[in-house]
């Protein structure tokens, strides 16, 4: 069981709301290009987002809208804002810390929304019924070469609406010397 990674940079899920003010009235994003899960994409748009330490220009923006605004970050980032996120599950904002985030029309505070997205995998469910696996499962991930390590603890999230796809932040795939594409083993938890 393999499956490609894509690493996740910093970037931004944007409520109506929230849009509305860092863009303007009824402001439509602006695809700049698609990404792997169907109907989501990168805009052209990007923001700027600021904590207590500091602050971090040319945030993309991700698309579609989102019912509530989330910002996903590496620990990295967070050192640089002055913040610390948990590790969660998107849209799991719950005690979470917030920010400022500046646009070229508004700005925005947040009082919570930014997280350090929890490892994971998109499965389609065709992928994951060859796979045996069913959502929620955790996972680990092998791999290998010069940097080789073992991912635990992976969320599998299974969908109709989702394409095969493991999801790991800068920090992580740089600690495994991984570039996008590269395919890595799946093993299942006993």
């Amino acid at each position: 069981m393999r499956v490609p990674v894509g690493i996740s940079n910093r970037h931004i899920h944007v409520s109506r709301e929230h849009l509305d003010i860092l863009f303007g009235k009824e402001y439509e994003l602006a695809v700049l290009k698609d990404l792997s899960q169907p109907g989501q994409y990168a805009a052209t748009e990007v923001v700027s987002i600021e904590g207590p330490k500091g602050k971090i220009n040319n945030v993309r923006i991700l698309g579609p809208e989102r019912k509530e605004t989330q910002i996903e970050i590496s620990r990295t980032d967070s050192f640089l804002l002055g913040i610390n996120p948990p590790v969660r599950d998107s849209g799991l904002l719950q005690a979470t810390p917030g920010v400022k985030i500046n646009g070229p029309n508004g700005e925005v505070i947040i009082d919570k929304g930014v997280i350090i997205a929890a490892r994971h995998i998109h499965f389609h469910t065709s992928d994951a019924e060859s796979f045996g696996i069913r959502d929620q499962d955790r996972l680990q991930v092998i791999v290998e070469g010069e940097r080789g390590l073992v991912f635990e603890n992976v969320l599998a999230r299974v969908s109709k609406n989702y394409a095969l796809e493991m999801h790991l932040d800068t920090d992580e795939a740089n600690a495994a010397g991984l570039r996008n594409g590269d395919l890595l083993e799946i093993k299942k938890y006993q």
